[in-house]
């Protein structure tokens, strides 16, 4: 059953990675997807193609109705004409908008290792700019439309870099706003019945990721022998994120979820939800994730270990570390 039937979706940076994957899980779920993207045809960045003419073709493969308007989210001017698109094409109607853009990887990738210091400061804009800050212009104007129907869900893609440690001092800083910005948009949202949550994917493969954890395999042995880098050890394709989403986006009492944390692989257990090979990868807080990746040896026996989560004060003790109270 297409349970997204008849809603109307936003999902900015859907050319290629999770945007995508999550434009395709809505489409499986019957929803009419809005796509965004600079490239409205087939190009490349950094030898990974990807465009919105491809997404809007997989979406509608897998059942769903795309729209792809080209948008660079760094133009407010260009972000308030989309949405004043979709107002006048839906008739006031926006059900879900996932804030997902995002062009930080490069700079990511040029900047590993090196700490914040040696990197120009420009890196701070290379990661935020596209992201937490057209995250929020994208939620002001979805806001406006949601409000006056008392309905809507915004999503906000975040990380576990948010209370971890992970590439570097500008992409944690702007992942843990991330999720201030959804939890407080969530405060002002809630009297007029719309939700906002943050959204924890785990280690997702898209097309660039991939490319970075071979360029470290390369150069680092120890990456390669020891860590889920290596071995791509518990990675998540983008779809789950998406069909994670479209579960959640159909929930009855969407509003007793917002302001939280919502963990993709939670969520798909919680919903039965599976990625594309068929596996259901567990929680980056799970025993069965934890466990492994301190001691390797023990992925081949991964169904002996017990999928339960690790307390977040365990957690807070040492493997997410920051900031400290």
């Amino acid at each position: 059953m297409k349970h997204l039937e008849g809603r109307v979706a936003l999902v900015t940076g859907a050319t290629r990675g999770i945007g995508r994957g999550i434009a395709i899980g809505l489409g499986e779920a019957g929803a009419t997807v809005y796509v965004t993207g600079r490239s409205l045809n087939k190009s490349s960045s950094d030898g990974v193609f990807g465009s919105l003419s491809e997404t809007q073709s997989a979406i509608e493969e897998a059942g769903g109705v795309s729209i792809p308007v080209q948008v660079d989210h760094s133009d407010d001017e260009q972000v308030r004409l989309l949405f004043e698109r979709i107002q006048d094409e839906q008739d006031g109607q926006l059900d879900l908008v996932v804030n997902n853009a995002y062009s930080g990887v490069q700079a990511l990738k040029d900047a590993y290792g090196q700490p914040f210091w040696d990197c120009e400061p420009s890196l701070w804009d290379a990661s935020n700019n596209v992201g937490l800050r057209s995250h929020y212009v994208a939620s002001v104007f979805a806001a406006r439309m949601m409000t006056k129907r008392n309905s809507g869900l915004i999503c906000t893609i975040s990380s576990w870099g948010s209370m971890s440690y992970i590439f570097n001092t500008a992409y944690g800083a702007g992942k843990a706003a991330c999720d201030r910005l959804a939890a407080d948009m969530a405060v002002e949202l809630k009297p007029h019945n719309v939700a906002s949550v943050s959204i924890w994917p785990g280690i997702v493969g898209t097309e660039l990721f991939s490319s970075f954890a071979s360029e470290m395999n390369q150069t680092d042995v120890t990456q390669k022998n020891n860590s889920f880098m290596g071995d791509r050890y518990n990675w998540e394709t983008p779809l789950l994120t998406g069909r994670a989403i479209a579960a959640l986006a159909g929930e009855p009492n969407l509003i007793r979820r917002t302001g939280r944390v919502q963990i993709v692989a939670e969520l798909a257990k919680q919903y039965g939800i599976v990625d594309e090979n068929g596996e259901c990868p567990p929680s980056l807080r799970s025993l069965r994730f934890v466990l492994p990746a301190a001691l390797p040896v023990l992925r081949k026996y991964l169904w002996l270990i017990p999928d339960i989560k690790v307390p977040w004060s365990l957690l807070l003790l040492n493997a997410l570390s920051s900031p400290k109270i």
